[in-house]
């Protein structure tokens, strides 16, 4: 039996109760870049449910070239973030089973957005000083920064609206192998202010309108608080696989086998190898383009095209799968790409729970992202996570 959760990174379906304590009334990823493109077509998501879920929500908004269907092959509905925060680990460690009621240490935009012992720490272990120092885009900062970084040989540090902070260098200045050693002593250094993630962000080009980052970005996480679905799944004997970034962003624990590749199509064509596969494991999956090329980027006619490729990706893989196998799919939060700035917005995401000859259900609203943790613990007859409701009946023997 294979189960799936497939993280469609930052696909939001409308803005969260709380949406305007966090700056994003009126975000509503799904629905504003479908109307800025006059309509999507995802066929596939369509038959799943995805045009159903906008009613159920308060104020939701249709989502155009999705309208919905009266009998939907998948169970639908959608997920309100508990959790503190609006950043991948919040909502993947959420989904996983966690409930974060502290959220993770922001730095202030402004210069200087770095305490300056940790700056005097990370300087004096890695032998090099640092440019920037502030929130930024990380294309703007490189391409502001990187002449000089590549005449100095500085870092440049940066941060953003979420509990990160980015190390960027030229791979011909900075090899990677010391750029990931820079970002784990980072790493080690910020744990005791609750810094969600460092982020190594490495960059090619000869000059300013040349600069171009490569896909040997690498995700350092704090260490989960506690055991999440792929610990207390592994501590069952279930194999447990990640395929994207997931092994950065669980710091590598509870994961028996990880495919870290860097791009929706490489996820989806493991995904697809995987389902061939006559086993019984748990994937975990996230699709990073939509969130990395299209949403902090705001680029809707980007946006729209990944979300044609995924529904394409879907078509293929729900004939592959097994009479007991199922695949859910659902977001971290959203990133309008419609909307102002280039950060995350607070959204509720769509879940959609496909099985193989199960008729689709209406799942309303869940609070709590981990409801999808303890289904994953129903779907393998495993012990119940500590949060959570399954939207299936355990079987009972």
């Amino acid at each position: 039996m294979n189960v799936f959760v497939i993280v469609f990174d930052s696909v939001g379906i409308g803005a969260a109760p709380d949406a305007a304590a966090y700056g994003d009334a009126g975000a509503a990823t799904l629905p504003n870049c479908a109307a800025a493109v006059g309509g999507l077509d995802l066929p596939t998501l369509q038959a799943m449910g995805l045009g159903n879920i906008p009613a159920i929500l308060p104020g939701g908004l249709p989502i155009a070239g999705v309208p919905p269907t009266e009998t939907p092959t998948a169970s639908w509905g959608a997920l309100q973030e508990l959790s503190q925060g609006k950043d991948t680990t919040t909502g993947h460690w959420e989904i996983a089973g966690l409930l974060i009621e502290q959220g993770f240490h922001v730095f202030p935009p402004d210069y200087p957005s770095f305490p300056e012992d940790l700056i005097a720490a990370f300087t004096a272990r890695t032998g090099r000083d640092i440019l920037g120092n502030r929130a930024a885009s990380g294309t703007a900062i490189i391409e502001a920064l990187g002449a000089e970084h590549q005449q100095s040989g500085a870092w440049i540090v940066y941060t953003s609206a979420d509990s990160v902070i980015q190390i960027a260098a030229h791979e011909a200045i900075i090899p990677l192998e010391e750029l990931y050693a820079g970002c784990r002593v980072m790493r080690k250094l910020c744990d005791p202010l609750r810094v969600g993630r460092v982020i190594a962000r490495p960059f090619v080009g000869s000059g300013p309108g040349r600069f171009k980052r490569t896909p040997n970005r690498r995700d350092f996480s704090l260490i989960p608080p506690e055991p999440l679905i792929l610990d207390h799944l592994q501590a069952h004997g279930i194999r447990t696989v990640t395929v994207g970034k997931l092994d950065d962003v669980f710091a590598h624990r509870g994961i028996d086998h990880s495919e870290h590749v860097t791009n929706n199509q490489a996820a989806q064509d493991v995904v697809l190898a995987m389902a061939a596969q006559d086993e019984t494991q748990f994937v975990f999956v996230n699709l990073i383009d939509f969130d990395m090329l299209y949403g902090h980027r705001r680029d809707p006619k980007g946006y729209a095209a990944a979300l044609e490729n995924s529904d394409a990706f879907l078509a293929e893989l729900l004939p592959r799968l097994g009479p007991d196998d199922c695949v859910m799919i659902t977001a971290d939060h959203g990133n309008d790409p419609t909307f102002r700035g280039t950060d995350h917005t607070r959204e509720y995401v769509p879940l959609l729970l496909y099985r193989p000859g199960t008729p689709g259900l209406p799942l309303g609203i869940r609070h709590g992202f981990f409801d999808i943790a303890q289904t994953v613990a129903t779907l393998f007859n495993v012990p119940p996570m500590p949060r959570g409701l399954s939207v299936i009946t355990p079987n009972v023997a």
